[in-house]
């Protein structure tokens, strides 16, 4: 059951939120509600918001979280309670109507185990996290990546200290000993913006034993390589990416825009992360994750290879790359 004061501000979405099995519930512009319970949106019957609704619930729940929207500010992000997310747009920028997703956190935390993968999945990670070995979650939205961070992270030492930066905290990490960061806005002057790549920075002065970035999608990409080549091991961070073989040329076009050219990036990249967990979950559901570990081609790009442990490839040939 949702408390009493987070059913009061979610309002008409509250019967829809206040269901285990529900991981998604959408405000479209034409006021309709959907939810997601697993097999795709499905449409909830007998609610259906105005557009001055939708927008008072947008601006209730972004004040909620500590961040502002208006017209001037149409789009925002927030995290509400116990790791809520929140992602509003108001018009002009939704120009059917005010729009609204919600991520919900899993009622029970998901540990490896019970995380629904296959054994050689979660003894990669297992081996992964006593080895100290840095990994790389991908896979598109909704994939589970922020979710499989999670329960590696909770299943670290816990005389380890783990630092989490993240946009917008999201990560549930069930470990006595983490400390999270979360970025901030600009705020209505334009000031007093933090970004991931500060925090990244901020995060190197607190003795991190395990260094994790919420999401690699800009400039923080170039101090998270910088810090994993320079005795910050064992950490992780999560990437969106169409598949497995499509990973080195997304971290590449984000390399680009931290200013690091393709040689540059994968060399940083192959010797930083060791291990690449691409995750993925069809449309019934079902869940599945392909593990790799990043290479060089004759050009000197960066590309991916089948996951084999170190231990496994010693003596052996480097294995032919995928394509870049």
């Amino acid at each position: 059951m949702l408390p009493a004061e987070l059913r009061a501000l979610l309002g008409p979405l509250a019967a829809a939120v206040d269901d285990e099995l529900v991981t998604d519930v959408f405000v479209t512009g034409d006021g309709h509600v959907w939810r997601d319970a697993g097999e795709g949106p499905e449409l909830v019957d007998g609610v259906r918001l105005s557009a001055e609704s939708a927008r008072e619930l947008a601006v209730r729940l972004i004040e909620h979280g500590g961040r502002h929207i208006d017209e001037a500010t149409p789009c925002a992000d927030v995290r509400i309670g116990d790791g809520l997310r929140v992602h509003a747009a108001l018009p002009p920028i939704a120009w059917a109507g005010p729009a609204l997703s919600l991520r919900l956190p899993r009622s029970r935390p998901v540990t490896l185990e019970t995380s629904g993968h296959a054994p050689q999945v979660v003894a990669a990670l297992r081996d992964a996290l006593l080895q100290r070995r840095t990994v790389l979650f991908t896979g598109a939205t909704g994939s589970g990546k922020t979710t499989m961070l999670s329960a590696w992270l909770s299943a670290a030492s816990a005389r380890e200290r783990i630092v989490v930066i993240e946009d917008v905290a999201e990560a549930r990490i069930d470990h006595p000993h983490v400390v999270g960061l979360e970025c901030r806005q600009a705020n209505l002057e334009g000031a007093g913006e933090v970004d991931l790549a500060r925090l990244v920075r901020e995060a190197l002065r607190m003795r991190p034993d395990r260094l994790v970035v919420g999401e690699c999608r800009g400039a923080e990409i170039r101090e998270f390589l910088a810090a994993l080549n320079t005795g910050h091991r064992g950490g992780a961070g999560t990437l969106h990416a169409n598949s497995l073989a499509d990973v080195p040329s997304r971290l590449e076009a984000i390399g680009m825009i931290a200013g690091l050219d393709p040689p540059a990036l994968a060399r940083q990249a192959r010797s930083g992360i060791d291990l690449v967990v691409h995750l993925a979950r069809d449309r019934s559901g079902e869940r599945s994750a392909a593990l790799g570990r990043f290479v060089l081609d004759d050009r000197e790009r960066l590309a991916i290879a089948p996951w084999r442990a170190p231990a496994q490839a010693e003596g052996g040939a480097e294995p032919e790359a995928a394509h870049p």
